[in-house]
């Protein structure tokens, strides 16, 4: 008898157990269909408006009209101008089929336009210790080296030649004057011991 009445209260005890676990987990579920993600919306992206824009630019250009600055040119000495005046102006064709367009600037004499391919360079002499006509361009760093005989382009920041071996007209001719007639060299006439 002992044994029937532990059996039924372990049965007794055992119902709520289960019925407590079953309500619980009832709940649950109905808890996560009936709570649904409201969607997420995003921000709206602020852009700025076109007056907004036209007037940062208009006031950068009255700052700019309004500024005494000095032209390009009085930047230049009077040698570096008389420089400016010996550069070759136009097309010249260089080894491996590429070619330099070099132009004055006319609204800033002694400052030249060189471009080649899709590369623009705005340069202006330098004098140089060695006679040759050089011009550079600070922002690009860029420079130009004019020789009697041929002109080459280098790029300083990649350290290489953008274009070698161009000859203008003029220089052609001078190159051929120099197979015909050469010129001696430092070491000819030295001194024998």
């Amino acid at each position: 008898m002992k044994h029937l009445a532990l059996v039924a209260l372990v049965a007794a005890l055992a119902v709520p157990v289960s019925v407590v676990h079953a309500a619980d987990a009832k709940p649950a579920a109905t808890k996560k269909s009936s709570v649904k993600k409201a969607p997420v919306k995003k921000a709206p992206v602020k852009r700025k408006s076109s007056k907004t824009r036209n007037s940062k630019a208009t006031v950068a250009k009255a700052i700019e009209a309004t500024t005494p600055t000095e032209s390009l040119t009085q930047r230049l000495s009077p040698v570096e101008l008389d420089i400016a005046k010996r550069i070759y102006v136009g097309k010249i064709s260089c080894e491996l089929g590429t070619d330099l367009h070099v132009s004055a600037d006319e609204r800033n004499p002694g400052f030249f336009n060189v471009t080649t391919g899709k590369r623009r360079f705005y340069m202006h002499p330098v004098e140089s210790r060695t006679g040759a006509v050089r011009m550079e361009d600070g922002v690009r760093q860029a420079v130009f080296l004019q020789l009697g005989n041929k002109s080459m382009l280098m790029d300083q920041k990649a350290g290489q030649r953008v274009a070698d071996d161009c000859k203008s007209p003029e220089q052609t001719a001078f190159a051929e004057q120099m197979k015909d007639h050469p010129q001696p060299g430092l070491l000819d006439d030295a001194p024998k011991k």
